[in-house]
C-alpha cells in the first residue's frame, strides 16, 4: 500500500486519490455488443454457445426449475443459510412502505401506493467462488416485494451443475427459474427473453465489467429493462483512530482486497494509530490467505493517509463515497450524521464488513466506483415502483378548476383547459337546475 500524510497532499493529488482505476468501457462495450446481438437473434443456442466458450462448459440446458430439484446440504450449511436468510428477511420486510393519502385542498385527494416490479432477473456471480450470500441479498427482497416472476442467473460449475446452496436458497425464496449462464449472455437472455428464459423488467446484481457493460447497454435498448445501478470493482474505506486495533484494521482491509486485484482499499487514520503494527499484521495475515495473490494485487492499487482529525477523515470519505465504510473509532454511532456518501456503514470495532456481506440483515449489493453519491444500495424499494392516484369531488373540482384552467392557458394547452372547463360548465348547469 502507498502511504501519505494529509499535510503533504496537494489539491491535484487529492483529486487523483479520490478517483478509481479507470475502466475502458468503450473497449468493453465493443466486446459485449456482439454477444447481446447474438442472444437477441438466436436465443438459447447463443447462450449455450457463449457459456461453453467463456466458461468451458455446456450444461445441455438453459434453465432449471428449482422447485422440482432435490437438494443435499449438510446441516451446518443449512443452518448458516437459514440464519442469514431470516435476518435478511426481517430487515427487508421492515422496509415495506405504507400507502399515503393526503387531501391537498377540500375535495382533492391524492394517494400513493406501491406495486412490485412484475418480473426481475437476479445476477449471482460465480467464477472463482460460490456466492449464496448474493443469492439471498437479491431473492429475499424480490420475495417480500411480491414480484410475480423471478429468474436467477448464475454460471454453472465445470460439470454443468449448480451449487446446492444456491438451489436451496432459490427454493426458499420462490425463484421460478435458474438460468445456467453468467456474463453478458445471461444478462441479454433475461433482458430479451429466449425460447426458455423468461423476459424480465429489471436486472439486479453485481458482476464483472462485462456484466456491468451489458446491463448499461441493455437499459438503453429496445429490451426496455431497468437495472439496479452501474457498479465497478469492490472497495472499502476504513476510518481508524488511535484506539483502533491494527489487527482488526488489517483484517478488514484484506477481506475486501481478496475479492480481486481490481478491488481498492483505503485507510484514513488519525495521529497515534500504530502504522508499524499494521504493516506487520498485513504481512502476517496476507501470508495465510488462499487468495493471497489477488489481495496483494489489490493492495498495490490502494493507499493509507494519516489525517489531522476525524473531521478531515469524514470530509475525505464523503468525497470518496465508498461502497463500504468502516468506522473503527470510539463512539462510532455518535458520528452517523456526518456520513453523507456511502453504500453501507459499519459502526465500531466489533462490526466488520463481513457481517453485512453475509448475515446481519442489510443488503450487500451496493454502489461502487463513487456512485454512492447518487445511488442507494439494493433494498426493498429497488424491487418496487410507486403509483399515484387522485380523486376529486364536485367541491374539489370547483376549488381546483380555475387554477388548472389558468395554468393550461399559460402553457397554450387548450385541450387541457377544456377538459376542466367542460366539467365546470356541467356542474354549473346542474346547480342552476337545482335552484
Amino acid at each position: 500500500m502507498k502511504y501519505y500524510n494529509q499535510n503533504d497532499i496537494k489539491p491535484d493529488q487529492r483529486a487523483a486519490l479520490l478517483k478509481r482505476p479507470k475502466i475502458d468501457f468503450s473497449s468493453i462495450f465493443s466486446t459485449v455488443q456482439p454477444i447481446i446481438d447474438a442472444v437477441e437473434a438466436e436465443g438459447d443456442p447463443a447462450v449455450l454457445r457463449f457459456t461453453e466458450k467463456f466458461d468451458g462448459v455446456n450444461p445441455g440446458t438453459t434453465v432449471l426449475d428449482p422447485k422440482s430439484m432435490e437438494v443435499e446440504l449438510d446441516s451446518e450449511s443449512r443452518l448458516a443459510i437459514d440464519t442469514a436468510f431470516d435476518n435478511i428477511f426481517r430487515f427487508h420486510k421492515a422496509q415495506l412502505p405504507n400507502p399515503i393519502e393526503v387531501e391537498t385542498m377540500p375535495g382533492v385527494r391524492c394517494m400513493k401506493t406501491n406495486r412490485a416490479i412484475p418480473r426481475v432477473g437476479l445476477y449471482v456471480p460465480g467464477g472463482t467462488a460460490v456466492l449464496p450470500s448474493s443469492a439471498m441479498m437479491l431473492s429475499i427482497p424480490a420475495l417480500i416485494a411480491g414480484c410475480e416472476t423471478t429468474v436467477m442467473a448464475t454460471p454453472p460449475r465445470k460439470d454443468g451443475s449448480i451449487a446446492p446452496e444456491l438451489i436451496y436458497i432459490a427454493q426458499k425464496a420462490g425463484v421460478d427459474q435458474i438460468l445456467l449462464a453468467g456474463g453478458a449472455q445471461a444478462v441479454a437472455a433475461m433482458a430479451f427473453g429466449t425460447q426458455s428464459v423468461y423476459k424480465v423488467d429489471k436486472i439486479l446484481g453485481p458482476g464483472n465489467q462485462y456484466v456491468t457493460a451489458a446491463k448499461m447497454i441493455l437499459q438503453n435498448s429496445e429490451a426496455q429493462i431497468s437495472i439496479d445501478m452501474p457498479a465497478g470493482p469492490s472497495e472499502v474505506l476504513v476510518i481508524a483512530d488511535d484506539k483502533a486495533d491494527p489487527s482488526y484494521v488489517a483484517a478488514d482491509l484484506l477481506s475486501q482486497a481478496e475479492h480481486g486485484t481490481d478491488s481498492q482499499v483505503v485507510l484514513l487514520a488519525t495521529a497515534g494509530f500504530d502504522w508499524d503494527q499494521l504493516e506487520s499484521e498485513l504481512e502476517e495475515q496476507l501470508n495465510d490467505l488462499p487468495r493471497k495473490e489477488m489481495a496483494e494485487g489489490a493492495l498495490k492499487n490502494s493507499y493509507c493517509i494519516t489525517m489531522e482529525s476525524l473531521d478531515d477523515a469524514f470530509e475525505f470519505s464523503n468525497d470518496y463515497a465508498p461502497e463500504h465504510l468502516i468506522l473503527n473509532i470510539e463512539n462510532a454511532e455518535d458520528h452517523m450524521d456526518r456520513i453523507q456518501n456511502a453504500g453501507s456503514v459499519f459502526l465500531g470495532a466489533l462490526t466488520p464488513e463481513s457481517v453485512g456481506d453475509y448475515a446481519s440483515g442489510t443488503n450487500h449489493t451496493l454502489p461502487t466506483y463513487g456512485y454512492a453519491r447518487m445511488y442507494s444500495g439494493v433494498n426493498l424499494s429497488t424491487f418496487m415502483k410507486s403509483v399515484t392516484f387522485q380523486s376529486l369531488s364536485k367541491e374539489g373540482l370547483v376549488n381546483l378548476g380555475s387554477t388548472v384552467e389558468t395554468l393550461a392557458e399559460i402553457e397554450g394547452l387548450h385541450a387541457h383547459r377544456n377538459a376542466v372547463s367542460i366539467r365546470l360548465k356541467d356542474l354549473n348547469s346542474q346547480n342552476k337546475g337545482v335552484e
